[in-house]
């Protein structure tokens, strides 16, 4: 099983100006997505709580977490998003994939749209 990236755009809202481009890693298993603090400061996102996550080791750790929006090829959402701190790596979690209409292809480690069920 290989590592996935993806280039994408994040933004304080939909409507903001400003915006950052992001290499994440694609991590399904993730709930969450994560970028670093200072880039989410600099866009102007706002932490409005402190979460406790489990990592893959075992530990615990808790980081702010606040909502920005995620853009690729122009289509996007907005989706909660974990302030790194240093050393964190940037993460493209699953609740940010759904928010989009996205799905990772386990086999060719690509992005593609989501089928979208309605009741």
């Amino acid at each position: 099983m290989g590592i996935t990236t993806q280039m994408l755009k994040v933004k304080e809202s939909r409507k903001a100006d400003e915006s950052m481009e992001v290499k994440f890693m694609i991590d399904s298993g993730a709930v969450y997505s994560l970028v670093p603090g200072k880039i989410l400061k600099k866009l102007g996102v706002e932490s409005y709580r402190e979460v406790d996550f489990a990592l893959a080791d075992g530990s615990n750790i808790s980081r702010k977490v606040g909502e920005a929006y995620f853009e690729l090829n122009g289509e996007g959402a907005t989706a909660p998003v974990i302030f790194g701190e240093k050393n964190d790596e940037p993460l493209l979690g699953a609740t940010t994939l759904e928010a989009m209409g996205l799905v990772l292809n386990p086999f060719t480690r690509t992005l593609h749209p989501m089928r979208m069920l309605l009741g």
